[in-house]
């Protein structure tokens, strides 16, 4: 018995007999089941991803979710208001897992022991600076509060280092990678976004500090050229709520 079946892919042609009918038949029956199953996940992997994401913030914008509290790894309560200085705040959206952040992608050294470097700069201009992780979905796979707690300590890190719970500020501001660099200057207003400098593998190896000139740049109060990069990193790993 030979039967024809149509889809938007072509024709498929099943061969089998009468008596290996109900065989076949279970067996089309499952992998149909399978091939539903496996697009079912990879659609609901999406949504997770992008559901909650807004639109990335434009220059000039506000930060949204100022007086948001989240808590610190020294146990203190910061928003962004609070951690503000005179010219501005820097934003950088982090983790503790990703090799663009620590390293561990051959033999780069990820951005993450920029961050002391990157942190004086910005105090000595009047910037305040905060560490974000909003990697929601491996808070048991290394990105959790305590997680966070140890790896601060250890990499003797000098910027607060804020849990963001169910990833809300990194949806309100349409953070997409870790790294993800938001400066913002005096009245909160977005004035460089992006990448810290151009070069992840090495420290040595960088010819444009983009972050650290966009912030001398803000304190001597002229315009800041070039005021977006592209931002390199993992994906931040989202949950819905």
């Amino acid at each position: 018995m030979i039967l024809k079946m149509k889809n938007n892919f072509g024709v498929i042609v099943v061969i089998f007999t009468v008596r290996k009918f109900n065989t076949h038949y279970i067996i089309m029956k499952k992998s149909l089941l399978l091939f539903a199953a496996a697009g079912l996940t990879v659609f609901t992997a999406f949504k997770l991803s992008v559901t909650h994401e807004n639109k990335p913030l434009e220059i000039g914008e506000k930060a949204p979710m100022v007086s948001e509290k989240m808590k610190d790894v020294s146990n203190n309560d910061y928003s962004l208001s609070d951690l503000k200085k005179e010219n501005g705040l820097l934003v950088i959206f982090s983790c503790n897992t990703c090799p663009f952040v620590i390293g561990g992608m051959g033999d780069s050294e990820g951005w993450e022991g920029r961050y002391n470097e990157v942190f004086d700069h910005a105090t000595a201009k009047g910037v305040g600076m905060v560490l974000v992780n909003s990697n929601e979905a491996k808070r048991e796979k290394g990105d959790s509060f305590e997680d966070m707690q140890n790896r601060w300590k250890e990499k003797e890190l000098k910027s607060p280092y804020v849990l963001d719970v169910n990833n809300k500020l990194a949806d309100a501001f349409g953070a997409r990678t870790t790294p993800h660099v938001y400066l913002f200057d005096k009245d909160m207003k977005l004035v460089y976004v992006g990448a810290i400098d151009d070069n992840v593998n090495s420290s040595k190896e960088v010819k444009e500090h983009y972050l650290k000139s966009a912030i001398t740049q803000l304190a001597a109060g002229k315009k800041i050229n070039p005021n977006q990069t592209k931002n390199m990193g993992c994906s931040i790993k989202r949950v819905e709520h």
